[in-house]
C-alpha cells in the first residue's frame, strides 16, 4: 500500500540518495595519512568502528560518523535530571525547549568529535615508535598537523549530522538511526564473506567445518526471529476514564491502556556500556604492552571474565536508569489524574505512581536480562566456535537494525493510512 503513495516513494528515494552520498564520502580518505600502514591495524578500533560502517578503520573524512552525537545525546539527557536546572526547564518547555536542547546537543557533539578525533590521531601516531610512520613521505609533522586532521574529522561529523537532519525532515525514519543501521548493514557482506572463507572455501575444508557454517547461519536466523519478537513485546496497563461523555462512549470503548515495551530503553544501555568499555581498551591498544595495559584489558575487555561481568552490570544499570528516565511514573500518574483517568483497583495519585513503578521495574528486569543475553551471544559464540571479532552473531548491531526497521515500518504504515484518510475525506 505504501508503494502506491507517491509521497512515501519520494521519501524512500530521498533517504537512499542521502545514504549514497554518505557512502561516497566513506571512500574519501583523510589527507596526509599513509592508508597502507593503517590497513594492518584496523582491529585496534574495535566497537568504535561499528557505527561508522568501517569508516574509522578506513580513516575517511566521515570516520567518526554519528557516535559523538549519540554520546552527546546521552550526556544531555543525564544533565536534565536536576543536575542542570536550565536543561530541565528547557525539557519542560515543549517544542521550543526541544529545539534548544537539540541545538545544544549538536554543539556538544561537535566538541566531543574534535576531542575524540584529536585523541585517536595522537594515540595512533604514538602507537608507532616513529610517529612519522603514520604519515605519508614528505609530510612535516607538527602539533598543527594533528589539529588539522582533528578539524577535518570534526567537519566530517558535522556533515553526517547535517545529512541525518535532512533524512529526519524529508526522508524515512530518524536520520541518526538510519546512518547507524546503514553502517552496520554495510559490514554484513564482508562478514558473510569472511564466514564462508573461514569454513567453506578454505583448502582443507572438512565435514565438521560445513556443519559449523550452517549451525552459525541457523543461529543467526533464530536470533533475528527472537529479537523481532522481544522488540515487539509489551505490557499493557488498563486505564479507564471517569465521566466520559456518552457520545464518546458510543463511538468507542470508555477504557484504554498504557503500553510499556518490554525493552523500553531500546539499545541505549548496550551502546553506552559498550562505549564506556571500549574507550579504555582502545587507549590501552595505543599505549603498547605494560602492566597497566594488561589490567586495563582484564577489567574493560568484555571478552575477559572480569570485563564480561562489568559489561553485564553496566547494561543492567543503564537499563533501569534509562527506562525510568523515559517513563517517569510520577508524571504518568499526574497526567492520568489530570485526564480524569484511573487504573482499575488502584487509587489515583501516589498509589498509581507506586503501581506503575512496580510494573516498570519488573518489565525492565526482564528487558535487561534480554539485552544481556543478546549482547553476550557474540562473545559466547566467538569462544565456542573460535570466530574472529569481525563476525558478530547477534549483539548490539542486530537490536539496532531490528528496532529501526520496526519503527520505519510503523512510519510507512502511518504515512499510508494518512493518505487513505485524506482521500476518503476529500
Amino acid at each position: 500500500m505504501a508503494l502506491k503513495n507517491k509521497k512515501v516513494i519520494k521519501m524512500i528515494l530521498f533517504t537512499a540518495l542521502i545514504l549514497l552520498i554518505w557512502r561516497l564520502a566513506f571512500h574519501i580518505q583523510i589527507p596526509l595519512i599513509d592508508r597502507n600502514l593503517l590497513a594492518s591495524e584496523v582491529s585496534m578500533f574495535g566497537f568504535l568502528d561499528v557505527f561508522s560502517g568501517g569508516a574509522l578503520s578506513n580513516y575517511s573524512i566521515v570516520a567518526l560518523g554519528v557516535s559523538p552525537y549519540i554520546t552527546a545525546s546521552i550526556v544531555i539527557q543525564l544533565l536534565q535530571m536536576d543536575i542542570v536546572p536550565t536543561l530541565k526547564e528547557w525539557a519542560e518547555e515543549g517544542e521550543v525547549g526541544k529545539k534548544k536542547l537539540s541545538q545544544l546537543t549538536r554543539y556538544l557533539a561537535l566538541g566531543l568529535a574534535f576531542i575524540q578525533a584529536l585523541t585517536i590521531t595522537v594515540g595512533l601516531a604514538a602507537y608507532y615508535e616513529d610517529t612519522s610512520l603514520m604519515f605519508k613521505v614528505g609530510v612535516d609533522v607538527t602539533a598543527f598537523t594533528y589539529v588539522y586532521l582533528a578539524l577535518i574529522l570534526t567537519a566530517g561529523t558535522a556533515f553526517v549530522l547535517w545529512l541525518a537532519e535532512k533524512i529526519s525532515l524529508n526522508g524515512i525514519g530518524n536520520g541518526t538511526s538510519m546512518f547507524i543501521v546503514a553502517g552496520i548493514i554495510a559490514s554484513f557482506p564482508s562478514m558473510i564473506n569472511e564466514l564462508i572463507n573461514l569454513y567453506v572455501t578454505k583448502t582443507d575444508v572438512a565435514f565438521k567445518d560445513i556443519v559449523i557454517f550452517f549451525v552459525v547461519l541457523l543461529l543467526m536466523i533464530l536470533i533475528i526471529v527472537g529479537v523481532v519478537f522481544m522488540e515487539a513485546a509489551q505490557r499493557k496497563i488498563p486505564v479507564q476514564y471517569a465521566n466520559r461523555p456518552a457520545a464518546a462512549a458510543f463511538r468507542g470503548k470508555s477504557d484504554s491502556n498504557i503500553p510499556i515495551k518490554l525493552n523500553s530503553a531500546s539499545v541505549i544501555p548496550v551502546i553506552f556500556a559498550s562505549t564506556l568499555m571500549s574507550l579504555p581498551t582502545t587507549v590501552a591498544n595505543f599505549m603498547g604492552p605494560s602492566n597497566a595495559t594488561y589490567w586495563l584489558d582484564q577489567v574493560f575487555n568484555y571478552t575477559q571474565p572480569i570485563g564480561f561481568v562489568l559489561y553485564i552490570v553496566l547494561i543492567f544499570v543503564f537499563s533501569f536508569f534509562y527506562s525510568f528516565l523515559q517513563m517517569n511514573p510520577e508524571k504518568m500518574a499526574e497526567n492520568l489524574q489530570k485526564q480524569n483517568a484511573y487504573i482499575p483497583g488502584i487509587r489515583a495519585g501516589a498509589e498509581t505512581a507506586s503501581y506503575i513503578s512496580r510494573v516498570l521495574f519488573k518489565i525492565t528486569m526482564v528487558g535487561a536480562i534480554y539485552l544481556s543475553i543478546v549482547a553476550s551471544i557474540p562473545i559466547v559464540m566467538q569462544k565456542v566456535f573460535d570466530l574472529p571479532t569481525s563476525i558478530q552473531v547477534g549483539g548490539t548491531s542486530l537490536i539496532i537494525v531490528v528496532g529501526v526497521a520496526i519503527e520505519t515500518a510503523k512510519q510507512l504504515k502511518t504515512q499510508s493510512q494518512d493518505r487513505q484518510y485524506r482521500g476518503f475525506i476529500d
